[in-house]
């Protein structure tokens, strides 16, 4: 039975779509077909991130009726096979969102795990990305207004029926100044399912748009992104988890931390 994912986050600027793709890529590499869709047909970036921009048919041609999904599959670095969003603005009017979940169901036919690249916030779009799939991942920063605005977009995601897996904490930098994974999971009631460091060979992947996975497969980050991929299998893990140090915080998130507990 195909899986579909969707990654979202309460705000933009997390590194979802860099999640999204290099996940995307670790898991196509552990044996399975994974199809990756950019579901964000407002502020596309998927396609860029993987370096394949300019594809001729795209999910916005898709939506607007002006080609068959088949058209707009294409295989993308590591085997994985992406679905761009497209970035033309006349495409972007044409398109149709609510047309999303019955794209979704012709792809789940040749796939083993869909993934969603959710728009970020809660605007319509992005409401149409989270209750189109079965499970979905929340893309968090250690820092209280991630953790806020990724808090909301989790309950809405279970009011809609989506069941959400957990939250990956990304760009986990060694200063000593950030939120503690316990801290992060009480607030937003789900486990911390992937801890992702914040690392220079991210971001220079990006600039070449090539996955960090493949470019920088013993870097930090693609190590924890390996691992978060094998969790989500069930594979098990040879090395021991990525180390990051958490410090217990006190102050202004303990404070915060009461406020969320009194509002339920």
């Amino acid at each position: 039975m195909t899986r579909t994912i969707t990654i979202a986050s309460g705000k933009g600027g997390t590194g979802k779509t860099t999640i999204a793709a290099n996940l995307g890529v670790a898991l196509s590499q552990l044996g399975y077909d994974v199809t990756i869709v950019d579901a964000d047909i407002a502020m596309a970036n998927l396609e860029l991130v993987l370096g394949m921009e300019g594809l001729p048919i795209t999910l916005q041609n898709v939506l607007a009726g002006e080609a068959k999904i088949e058209e707009a599959v294409y295989v993308g670095p590591g085997g994985v096979k992406i679905v761009p969003a497209g970035v033309s603005l006349e495409g972007l009017r044409k398109a149709n969102p609510e047309k999303l979940e019955d794209v979704l169901i012709h792809l789940m036919e040749n796939t083993d795990i869909l993934l969603l690249d959710a728009p970020a916030g809660l605007e319509r779009n992005a409401v149409i990305a989270i209750a189109s799939a079965q499970e979905l991942l929340l893309v968090v920063n250690p820092e209280i207004s991630s953790i806020t605005d990724g808090l909301k977009t989790k309950i809405v995601a279970e009011r809609l029926g989506t069941k959400v897996i957990g939250a990956i904490v990304n760009r986990i930098t060694t200063l000593g100044v950030e939120m503690a994974k316990s801290e992060i999971e009480a607030i937003l009631e789900t486990k911390v399912v992937g801890l992702i460091p914040e690392d220079p060979e991210v971001r220079k992947s990006a600039a070449y748009g090539k996955p960090v996975v493949l470019r920088s497969p013993e870097s930090p980050a693609s190590k924890a992104i390996m691992e978060l991929a094998q969790t989500l299998v069930g594979v098990r893990k040879e090395k021991k988890p990525l180390a990051i140090e958490e410090k217990k915080k006190e102050g202004a998130i303990a404070k915060m931390l009461k406020v969320f507990r009194r509002r339920k």
